[in-house]
């Protein structure tokens, strides 16, 4: 019998932060990183929490300085770093999403995550959380186990239908039942496939998409966990 599915974004889905920013900021602090990658990104950062620019932009500008920088860092001082990351935040998680993730995984749903951070921080992350498969970006590594700068089957992990198609074959799995949570546009691709889509914490495109499509829609803000 095929296994009920439930996919999960995990960065601001789960995860109260970005994996790929806390990974990045612990390389620059630690000295695997120059201390001048923050600058190529920073204003960007500044820009949104000031409100006058967006997550995203910030994000893509974090993500151009962290690829530009890994090519020849060893893998082993970026795998340290990463697992370091996941002991001291693992437990950032919203309730929402940490407790229905326990609530599934008691329904023997099998634990899809989707994610553009990097696989290797994610695979201690979700490991954590008692997920089944993650997908993440994979870094092509080079004589002495040097980071390239090369990601690994990009097209795949930039279309996250493929993936879930691809895993739903590996697997095993259904659609039938099957459950989607995400917070952005980028989610949309899976959570159309899904029986029962949750937008949680969603941005402004995700919130248009999902209010035109009576798509759930839940908002985590301190302590309080409502729907919209």
């Amino acid at each position: 019998m095929k296994k009920k599915v439930a996919i999960f974004d995990v960065d601001g889905t789960i995860f109260r932060s970005s994996l790929v920013v806390e990974l990045t900021e612990a390389l620059i602090d630690k000295g695997v990183f120059p201390k001048s990658t923050e600058a190529e990104y920073k204003k960007q950062y500044k820009k949104w929490v000031e409100r006058e620019g967006d997550y995203e932009a910030y994000i893509n500008s974090l993500v151009v300085a962290f690829m530009k920088n890994i090519k020849g860092i060893h893998y082993g001082d970026f795998s340290d770093l990463a697992n370091e990351v996941v002991d001291e935040q693992n437990k950032r998680v919203y309730r929402y999403t940490r407790d229905l993730v326990k609530s599934l995984k008691k329904k023997n749903y099998f634990l899809l995550a989707i994610s553009q951070s990097p696989k290797t921080i994610l695979d201690g992350f979700c490991r954590s959380l008692g997920f089944d498969k993650v997908y993440g970006r994979v870094y092509e590594l080079g004589p002495q186990d040097r980071f390239t700068g090369v990601v690994i089957d990009e097209h795949l992990i930039e279309n996250k239908t493929n993936i879930v198609y691809r895993a739903m074959e590996k697997e095993g799995l259904t659609l039938k039942n099957s459950i989607g949570v995400g917070d952005t546009e980028g989610d949309i691709s899976f959570l159309e496939m899904v029986d029962n889509p949750i937008c949680f914490n969603p941005n402004s495109k995700l919130y248009k998409h999902a209010k035109r499509m009576d798509w759930k829609v839940v908002v985590e803000r301190k302590d309080v966990i409502y729907e919209l």
